[in-house]
């Protein structure tokens, strides 16, 4: 019997040193899929995924610019999601964290593959281009990924507060579930980096080549994207799409201009909540697991944070949440190979 699974589809920052290769390794067959890839950046005079991927060397500075990490992501991602075992697997829903919502979208079929890589590198360059602001990682749960008292709130008080003073512009981000991500200007980044307690020797974390995404900052790229990437690339969903509002667009259902809007508007200049968008799909379809696609295990925590925060199959820590893991596996990463080969 089938098991019901909600795909999950990461966004920046997933692909790092360690998965350099990482189309090459699991997906040399799919030739098709990369030419066209390759074929649509050469076109505009870009770097190939290829290229990208079959590099000797991984440097920070070429790898973690929007213009490339972006549909290298893609690229992955989408393979990955091609090669889950639907013998195995049924498909209930599908979502993604901030550029993973482009990705989820090709997966669900509002946007083709050609469709789904023009969104994502467009929205790459223009990000790259302009490179507006920046963001930083701050936790809010401890080391058994159950959430601090009022951490959150505080949180939220800090940024409201160091926003309201002149010359700074500071918001929140990303909800990753157990972390959230602030974007600002230096200023407002600069304030409250100064103020913010060191955690686990990494935290506060400033993220390299990242813009202020989600946030007000980005809406001159609202403005260009929208500009060049029509209403038309996107269709009705095979899948239900759970957004960063928590929000579901459902097959044969979807008003697809509104469709078009939300991807290109609200969610580029508003907040993320990918947690909301993780407890609506565990709430809403009572999957049997959760298969995140590569490259890389960025969302892993998060999602394990996020079921843990709902009590989801009695998890209440980090310790139960492994636990289940070694017994009957709720969550199913793709970049890690143990889990990979219980989803191919």
């Amino acid at each position: 019997m089938k098991k019901t699974a909600v795909v999950v589809c990461p966004g920046r920052g997933a692909y790092n040193k360690s998965e350099l290769g990482y189309f090459g390794r699991y997906h040399a067959g799919r030739t098709a899929f990369l030419a066209a890839l390759d074929a649509y950046r050469r076109e505009r005079g870009q770097k190939t995924i290829s290229d990208l991927d079959g590099a000797d060397r991984f440097t920070v500075a070429e790898y973690t610019r929007g213009d490339n990490a972006s549909p290298l992501i893609f690229a992955c991602a989408y393979a990955d999601f091609l090669s889950i075992d639907r013998n195995r697997y049924e498909i209930v829903a599908v979502t993604g964290n901030s550029m993973g919502w482009y990705i989820a979208l090709a997966c669900a079929g509002a946007l083709s593959p050609d469709g789904g890589m023009d969104v994502v590198n467009t929205m790459g360059t223009l990000m790259q281009e302009r490179m507006i602001g920046g963001q930083i990682v701050y936790p809010y749960v401890d080391a058994n990924w159950q959430a601090i008292p009022e951490k959150r709130a505080e949180l939220l008080a800090r940024i409201e507060r160091i926003h309201a003073c002149e010359g700074n512009d500071l918001h929140l981000s990303i909800d990753l579930g157990g972390m959230l991500v602030l974007a600002g200007n230096e200023a407002g980044l600069a304030a409250i980096e100064s103020e913010l307690e060191p955690v686990d020797g990494r935290f506060p974390l400033r993220l390299a080549n990242h813009a202020a995404f989600h946030t007000p900052l980005q809406e001159a790229v609202v403005e260009a994207g929208s500009a060049r990437l029509p209403a038309s690339l996107f269709g009705q969903p095979r899948f239900p799409c759970v957004d960063g509002r928590g929000h579901i667009w459902f097959p044969h259902a979807c008003d697809v201009r509104k469709f078009h809007d939300y991807t290109l508007g609200h969610q580029v200049v508003k907040p993320y909540d990918f947690a909301l968008a993780v407890r609506v799909a565990l709430r809403e379809f009572a999957p049997d697991c959760v298969i995140v696609t590569g490259p890389g295990n960025t969302l892993g925590a998060s999602v394990a944070q996020t079921m843990i925060s709902i009590g989801w199959h009695g998890i209440e820590s980090r310790e139960a949440f492994m636990k289940l893991q070694e017994s009957d596996p709720v969550l199913l990463s793709m970049g890690m190979q143990e889990q990979r080969a219980l989803a191919v």
